[in-house]
């Protein structure tokens, strides 16, 4: 499994920021309270359930990338709120350690290339 490079991770963290921004331009104006975090938890449940369906959000899937455990196997849902929210939190996300991020240590898990189907 080769790990994903940091170019493709930070593109698809922008794919999905800038998904979580669209939606919420779609809907905050639908909803009677203040807007202001309602983007992060967008981005949250946008990021959190569409690893734990399909091993990587959109903005992964359009860049190439999967989330997995770092014995290459699935993440349980736990694990994938664990690091969903890490990256919320955006330092543990920025600061890297052995190549990844915090985040990915606290979760045990990795970001590899996706195979081509």
């Amino acid at each position: 499994m080769e790990k994903a490079g940091l170019g493709r991770r930070l593109a698809a963290i922008f794919i999905d920021w800038a998904a979580a921004l669209f939606t919420t331009a779609l809907f905050a104006p639908l909803t009677h309270f203040e807007a202001q975090f309602l983007p992060l938890i967008i981005f949250f449940f946008e990021v959190a359930i569409l690893t734990t369906l399909t091993g990587s959000s959109l903005g992964q899937r359009l860049c190439g990338v999967r989330v997995l455990d770092v014995d290459g196997s699935t993440l349980t849902v736990g694990r994938v709120v664990l690091r969903t929210l890490l990256i919320c939190l955006v330092l543990p996300a920025v600061f890297m350690k052995e190549g990844k991020g915090y985040h990915d240590h606290f979760a045990n898990s990795q970001v590899i290339k996706a195979k081509r189907k």
